[in-house]
This record gives C-alpha cells, structure tokens and sequence, in this order.
C-alpha cells in the first residue's frame, strides 16, 4: 500500500497521463478504501490539481511540457540572462552556494566566472563546465546517475554527497511555480535531490522567468514557506506580486 504522498503522486500521474481517474479503478490499483481515494481527490481539488466529477476527476490543469536543455536555453533566453545578472549579485566573497541544474540557473554561473573565494557545489553538468576554469571558484560536483534530458546528476548518490555539508545559499532552478502547490519540476528523483539541497542551505532562492508562474509540474521540490527569495522578470502577473508578498517571500524583479 502507498503512502498518501505517493498514492497522491500516483493519482496526479494518472491524471496528466489520461485525462481523468475513476475511484473504483484507483480502489483496485492502489489497495485502499474508496473513502480514501475521494479523500485524495478532494486534497489534489483543493490544490488546485484536479476537478471532482461523477466517480472520479479530470485534471484541473495541464503540466508544463518536459523540453530539452537547448530548448530550454532558448525561451526567454533575454530574461534568464537578466535574472542570472540579479541573482550573481547576491553571492559574496567568502560564501559556499548550491547551484541547482537549469537553463536561468546556467545564466547565474556565468555571471560567477570572475568571482573571487566562492565555493559552488552543483549537480548541473552544464554549469559545471562552466564554472570549471574559473579561477577564484571552488567547484564541487555531486556524484550520482546524469540525466541527459535535463544535464542533471542525481540520485541516492547525489543525495548522500550532501549530508556533510552545509551552505550559504541555494540557487534553485524549478518547472512549475505555484502558490497553492509549491515549487514543483519534472522529474522524480530531481525533485528528492532539490528537496535536500533546500535542507541543506540557509537561504533558499529560487530563480524563474514568469512564464513558470501558475504551472504545476508532477512531483514537488518544496512547499512556499520554506522560500526565502524569489527572482524573475517584469512579466510576472499581479497576482503573483500579491502572492509572493504576502506569503512572507522577498520578490526581486530583474529589469
């Protein structure tokens, strides 16, 4: 039997994969009451994630597309570079930071080639490269299984890497921002490592062009309260604006 976050997780994969989920079938395939499948349902209808109907739900929205890294690096390439310029003003000499993979994430290591005494740990294979002849940066690369879709290195031995250290600041790179969900990305074992990453650093900062705002992609990384700062561009709507402030989190806008 699985565990409500991973019954839930289930429930949203099916969704997004078929267009709707019927209780009995859930019943069936997860070996639970029908209580606690409408219980489920219900949670993921109060997330904003699904819409009830008649013995069962349809998906309320639908999940970002999963594009590869040149594709990525491509849209909203402008903004991305701005905010990395944003987000490079924040790192001090003197301090270690994590470096999630991601194409606004690529645009802050850039900016951090003629940093001096920084220590960055990433699990972005891209970043890496960049950051590998930079003379004042200390680099430290996860271990773990690389993920060519996204250029990411994670996995159990990602995750245990770690454990012994602690840092100033993460840099989080994410798919999907939403104010009732959270932080969210594509894939499983992304979402676990950043889960980590967010445990092990003192200030989270997350770093979005607008277009990620009100998407939710399937697996979480980390619910808003645990965001400290967020950095995108000028085309972030109101609502976010309104959102962003008075869930507590300071809003940065790169012009």
């Amino acid at each position: 039997m699985a565990q409500t976050g991973q019954r839930r997780a289930i429930i949203l994969k099916a969704l997004t994969e078929h267009g709707s989920v019927q209780v009995n079938e859930l019943v069936k395939q997860l070996g639970v009451s029908a209580v606690t499948i409408r219980n489920d349902l219900s949670t993921l209808e109060a997330q904003g994630l699904a819409i009830r109907n008649h013995g069962g739900a349809m998906p309320a929205r639908t999940p970002p597309t999963e594009h590869t890294v040149p594709q990525k690096d491509a849209i909203n390439h402008d903004q991305k570079e701005r905010i990395g310029v944003l987000a490079a003003s924040l790192v001090k000499p003197g301090d270690n930071v994590i470096i999630d993979s991601g194409t606004t994430t690529i645009s802050l290591a850039r900016q951090l080639r003629d940093a001096q005494n920084v220590t960055v740990m990433t699990n972005g294979l891209n970043i890496a490269w960049e950051l590998a002849d930079a003379p004042g940066v200390d680099l430290i690369l996860t271990g773990g299984l690389l993920r060519k879709q996204s250029l990411s290195i994670q996995g159990q031995q990602a995750e245990a890497c770690l454990q012994s250290y602690s840092f100033d600041k993460l840099f989080l790179g994410v798919d999907g921002f939403d104010l009732k969900f959270g932080v969210t990305t594509h894939h499983e074992a992304e979402a676990s490592l950043n889960h980590k990453m967010v445990e092990r650093a003192r200030k989270i900062i997350v770093l979005a062009d607008a277009s990620k705002f009100g998407c939710v992609s399937l697996h979480r990384i980390v619910q808003l309260n645990r965001v400290h700062t967020v950095i995108t561009d000028a085309g972030i709507s109101r609502e976010y604006r309104d959102g962003l402030q008075s869930a507590g989190i300071e809003l940065l806008i790169a012009d």
